[in-house]
């Protein structure tokens, strides 16, 4: 007999409500009517937890698991008082369903744990899209209400000392595994909470993984690696959710353990395994807007450490301008990453960065801090197949009047064969042009061979 069957035998009660809650459960349109009794058994099932751990749920003497083991417990009794009979696998699912709903993530929970997930998108109560190989897709998964929502939301901030409401209606905060969590509510949000989840990848990508998906040609990965031993100064350049901090953090690994490493991120997630480094993370404003600390009074304070690398997850603001005099007083073998659609952008903005500092600075003094400061620029994009891509990389050659001079070393040919089977034509090819920098690479005892730029 059908689940739906046995729940209309025991006479459930039927409500306006019992369509909403029938959003929650995940299954194709032959099984609506199972889903759909299953889905007010949930919601009665709630209900009656609510009434009887409520309390319990705000209780700080309890630690996460004595939490766990009392929901599942008075669950357990909620479901013997229904006297449903339900199989060992339904009731599993059903336990599980609930207390991932009461203690856990919602309807979210299981992609925050599905590692083909890279990004979760939740626009409202009924709009949960996620990100799978580079590409966006509906799932069919819904929270009850907007509520629903922002209970999520709370539970995701609250441990964080953060807070979200009308009167700070967006946060930015991160979960224990490095997640990054941004979220906007009403009244900002019109048509209902948003959150959206940047997943941290249990697994950082390798120059083998970076090649067999065809992001980097064995060439560009000698090119690359030589210039971090040389300790050439590198900016990696690209848009949102393309991969700079994946390739920044392949980069990083191959800085020899004889170094002292400083890291500078927002939210920490560059996973370096050398045994000298030091890690650290900014700051925001409690909620009396007190406490910030920026990237750039971390960059400051990173010059008093002695190191021999800064990594600096991303630049964005003012510490552009401390960062690039880093770059320029000893601190060589530097990294970071920011927004920019081209490698000749990414100048722009580190110019326009630099005038963020308030200090009245001479354009052409800016540019020729800049030129001075870094050696190799390298841009990543992402490709209308979902996959991302170095697509340039270039050497910093100098000023000729007041225009910082590139040199393609390596651009992206977009009618060449692919670099590996099965993904979309264009692969990255040398140009041709030898760098200056290749002669400061050979000084400091780093020989590239001469293929590399055949």
């Amino acid at each position: 007999m059908k689940l739906s069957e046995r729940l209309q035998q025991h006479d459930v009660a039927t409500n306006d409500a019992a369509a909403t809650v029938a959003s929650m459960v995940h299954g194709d349109h032959e099984a609506v009517e199972a889903d759909d009794a299953m889905s007010r058994l949930k919601r009665k099932a709630v209900e009656s937890l609510m009434v009887r751990v409520g309390p319990a749920l705000f209780d700080s003497s309890l630690s996460a698991h004595q939490l766990d083991r009392l929901v599942v417990s008075e669950l357990g009794d909620v479901i013997k008082e229904e006297r449903i009979p339900l199989s060992d696998a339904e009731r599993d699912d059903l336990v599980a369903a609930i207390t991932d709903q009461v203690l856990g993530y919602g309807p979210i929970e299981r992609f925050l744990t599905d590692p083909g997930v890279t990004e979760i998108m939740v626009n409202g109560m009924d709009g949960i899209y996620v990100e799978r190989n580079g590409r966006l897709e509906l799932t069919n998964a819904r929270f009850l209400s907007d509520d629903h929502v922002l209970r999520v939301i709370d539970r995701i901030v609250g441990p964080l000392g953060r807070r979200i409401d009308e009167s700070s209606p967006m946060v930015d905060a991160r979960l224990p595994d490095g997640s990054r969590v941004n979220a906007i509510i009403p009244p900002l949000a019109l048509d209902g909470p948003v959150l959206t989840i940047r997943k941290f990848a249990t697994h950082a990508l390798t120059v083998d993984d970076l090649l067999r998906l065809g992001s980097i040609t064995p060439e560009v990965a000698t090119f690359l690696g030589a210039c971090v031993r040389g300790k050439m100064n590198m900016l990696i350049s690209g848009g949102t959710g393309t991969g700079k901090t994946t390739l920044l953090n392949m980069l990083s690994s191959m800085i020899p353990e004889t170094e002292r490493i400083v890291t500078i991120e927002d939210a920490a997630e560059l996973r370096l395994h050398q045994r000298h480094v030091i890690r650290l993370e900014g700051r925001p404003a409690n909620i009396e807007g007190r406490g910030e600390v920026r990237a750039r009074d971390l960059v400051r304070n990173a010059l008093r450490m002695r190191p021999d690398r800064i990594v600096v997850g991303e630049v964005r603001g003012a510490e552009a301008l401390d960062m690039l005099q880093a770059m320029n007083t000893g601190h060589d073998g530097s990294l970071t990453t920011l927004h920019a659609n081209s490698a000749r952008d990414a100048l722009s903005r580190v110019e326009t960065m630099v005038l963020m500092a308030g200090l009245e600075l001479p354009v052409r003094a800016i540019r020729e801090q800049t030129a001075a400061a870094l050696d190799v620029l390298v841009h990543i994009t992402r490709m209308r197949d979902g996959s991302r891509r170095i697509t340039s990389v270039c050497a910093v050659e100098g000023m000729e009047g007041d225009i910082v001079t590139l040199s393609d070393v390596f651009s992206y040919d977009y009618d060449a064969p692919a670099a590996v089977p099965g993904v979309e034509r264009g692969r990255l090819v040398a140009t041709g042009v030898r760098p200056k920098l290749s002669e400061q690479l050979h000084d400091r005892g780093v020989e590239l061979p001469a293929d590399v730029f055949a």
